[in-house]
C-alpha cells in the first residue's frame, strides 16, 4: 500500500498526522533558491506551494513514516507527476526529480542543507537565520544561494537535528549541542537569545581518514616533523594540541590517535563525539548537559574521573577547557602516559597560562609553583596549529616542555614555521615559508631510546 490513500474532498478536514511538525505545513525545501534556477517561471514556483500543500492534505504519513527513502522518494515523485497532470501543467521530468528530492529531503531530512552536508569540500556551515547562509571551502568562507524559506522552516531542521541525539531545542532550552549522523558537530541557539533568527553552526569531518602523511602532502606540515610527531606518539608522550577555533585542532588529533599501538585501551571524552579511532579497543564516552529541569548533567569532569576506574592504557579528551583539567594532568602524572588532548591558545607559552587558570578554577587552592610543577610533570609536547590567511591549516611550532627554573617553566621550540613572504594572485593569498628544525636534540631522546627508536630520532635531527 503506497503513502496515498483516497484523496480527500474540498470538505474533508480529516488528516492523519504522524507528528506535529507535518500538521504545521511548513513550506518545505523546495523552496530552497538552490533548487531554483533564474530561468524557472512563477508559474513553477506556484506549483511548487501547490504540490507541498496538496501532499501535505492526501499523505499517509504513518505509511510514510515506514518506508525507506527511496521508496518514499518513488512514492513522492509519481504523486509530482499525477499532479501535474491533474492541473494540466507540463513539468520536466528533470523538475520532478528536483520537486520530489526536495519534499522528502524536507520531510525526513535535512531539508536544502542535504545537498550541501554531502559536499566534501565543505568544511563549515553556518546559518545566520532562514537566509543569511554561509559555507567554508579550503579556509575560505563565502555566502551560498541556499535559503530556507522562513524562521519556522528553519526552526523545523533545528528541532530534527537535535532530536535526533535525544536532544531538545526551544523557547525554554534554546541552546544546544549536537550532532549528525555522520559525526559533524552541531551548535543550535534560537529566539530569544538569537536576535536575528536561529543560528545553526556545523562543523563537518573528512569523510576519509586524515594521517600525519597526507598532511605532509597537504602542506600542514614538514616530513621531519610528522617523523618527530610518530616518534613522540610511540614513546607515549603526553601532548597538547594548541590552536585557535578551527585551526585543525580535531584533524590533528584523530592523526595522532592513528599511530597509538592497536593493543592498547583508549577511553575517548568529548562534549560532542568527533574522534574517529580506527584501534579496536576503543570506548567511547559522551557528556550529557542537565535536562530542561536543570539536572542529570554529566561533565567532562566526571568522564575523565569515571575513566581512571576503566583501566584505560591512554586517556584522550576531546578538548580541556575547565575544572577537568586538574583530572586530566593527575591522570597523565599517574601512569596513563601518551594521553593527549586539545586545548584553546594563540601560542604554546599561553598554554601554559590557561592550565594554570583552568586548574585554579578545579576548587584546589595551590600555590603557582605547585600547580606548574603538576603541568611539566605531566605534559611532554604542546603542538600549536594555525589557519592562515591563505585558509591553510599549518602545524607552526612543535615545543617541549623540558622543566623549571625558579618559577618559570622552560619551553623548548623543537620546530616552527617561518613566515617569508605573501603572494597576491587575484583575489587569492599564497603563504609561503618554510618549517625549520631548532637543530637540538629533543630533552625526551633517553625515552626514544628506551623505546629503540634512537636510530630514527637520529635520522630527524639530521634532516631537520
Amino acid at each position: 500500500m503506497g503513502i496515498f490513500g483516497q484523496q480527500p474532498s474540498d470538505s474533508d478536514a480529516t488528516k492523519t498526522p504522524l507528528s506535529q511538525d507535518s500538521q504545521k505545513k511548513e513550506p518545505s525545501s523546495l523552496f530552497a533558491e538552490s533548487a531554483i534556477t533564474k530561468s524557472q517561471d512563477e508559474s513553477l514556483k506556484t506549483f511548487k506551494i501547490m504540490a507541498y500543500e496538496t501532499l501535505m492534505e492526501r499523505i499517509d504519513l504513518i505509511a510514510a513514516n515506514q518506508m525507506t527513502p527511496d521508496q518514499l522518494r518513488h512514492e513522492v515523485e509519481q504523486f509530482i507527476v499525477d499532479l501535474s497532470a491533474e492541473k494540466k501543467l507540463q513539468i520536466s521530468s528533470r523538475d520532478q526529480r528536483i520537486l520530489a528530492a526536495s519534499l522528502v529531503d524536507d520531510m525526513i531530512g535535512l531539508g536544502p542543507l542535504e545537498e550541501i552536508i554531502h559536499d566534501d569540500s565543505v568544511t563549515d556551515i553556518l546559518i545566520n537565520g532562514p537566509r543569511d547562509i554561509y559555507i567554508e571551502r579550503r579556509g575560505k568562507l563565502s555566502r551560498t544561494s541556499v535559503r530556507f524559506h522562513d524562521e519556522a522552516h528553519l526552526e523545523q531542521i533545528a528541532r530534527r537535528i537535535a532530536g535526533r541525539v535525544g536532544r531538545r531545542v526551544d523557547e525554554s532550552s534554546p541552546m544546544v549541542d549536537a550532532r549528525l549522523t555522520d559525526g559533524s558537530r552541531v551548535n543550535i541557539i534560537m529566539p530569544p537569545l538569537a536576535l536575528d533568527g536561529t543560528s545553526i553552526s556545523i562543523r563537518k569531518f573528512s569523510r576519509t581518514d586524515i594521517t600525519l602523511d597526507k598532511m605532509v602532502a597537504n602542506g600542514n606540515l614538514s616530513h621531519s616533523m610528522a617523523k618527530l610527531l610518530k616518534i613522540a606518539a610511540a614513546s607515549r608522550l603526553n601532548a597538547l594540541i594548541s590552536g585557535g577555533t578551527g585551526s585543525g585542532k580535531t584533524t590533528l588529533l584523530n592523526a595522532l590517535s592513528q599511530l597509538i599501538d592497536p593493543t592498547e585501551r583508549i577511553i575517548t571524552i568529548e562534549d560532542s563525539a568527533e574522534l574517529r579511532l580506527q584501534q579496536p579497543h576503543v570506548v567511547r564516552l559522551e557528556s550529557r548537559p542537565p535536562n530542561i529541569e536543570g539536572e542529570g548533567e554529566i561533565t567532562i569532569r566526571d568522564l575523565v574521573r569515571n575513566a581512571l576506574r576503566m583501566r584505560p592504557d591512554r586517556i584522550i579528551v576531546g578538548e580541556v577547557r575547565g575544572e577537568e583539567t586538574i583530572d586530566m594532568l593527575q591522570a597523565m602524572n599517574t601512569g596513563h602516559d601518551g594521553s593527549m588532548s586539545t586545548i584553546h591558545a594563540n601560542r604554546p607559552r599561553e598554554v601554559l597560562t590557561r592550565l594554570e587558570n583552568m586548574m585554579m578554577m578545579s576548587g584546589f587552592e595551590m600555590p603557582p609553583r605547585v600547580i606548574r610543577a603538576q603541568i611539566v610533570g605531566a605534559i611532554n609536547l604542546i603542538i600549536h596549529t594555525e589557519r592562515m590567511r591563505d585558509g591553510i591549516r599549518r602545524v607552526t611550532e612543535i615545543t617541549e616542555i623540558t622543566g623549571m627554573e625558579e618559577e618559570i617553566i622552560v619551553l623548548h621550540n623543537l620546530f616552527k614555521f617561518e613566515f617569508q613572504e605573501e603572494i597576491r594572485e587575484g583575489d587569492k593569498t599564497i603563504i609561503q615559508g618554510t618549517f625549520k628544525s631548532s637543530g637540538l636534540s629533543p630533552n625526551f631522546a633517553p625515552r626514544a631510546i628506551f623505546y629503540g627508536l634512537e636510530k630514527e630520532l637520529k635520522e630527524v635531527l639530521k634532516e631537520g
